[in-house]
């Protein structure tokens, strides 16, 4: 599993809510891409320890 494919769908719910600051659905999709972003490489590192534990065979299936 790629980081990349996950962001890209955490950024799509993100656009799918309207931007609203006091909206806490809003602020915490904004807030978990913004920072996931930022760590892609943490983020990378853990799917990795997750695919070899099986956690994406029936997505990759």
């Amino acid at each position: 599993m790629k980081a990349e494919t996950l962001l890209a769908e955490l950024n799509r719910l993100r656009k799918d809510v309207p931007e609203d600051r006091a909206d806490v659905e809003w602020l915490t999709l904004h807030h978990v891409f913004c920072y996931v972003s930022y760590t892609m490489g943490g983020f990378q590192k853990y799917l990795d320890e997750q695919a070899k534990a099986g956690a994406f065979d029936d997505f990759e299936g």
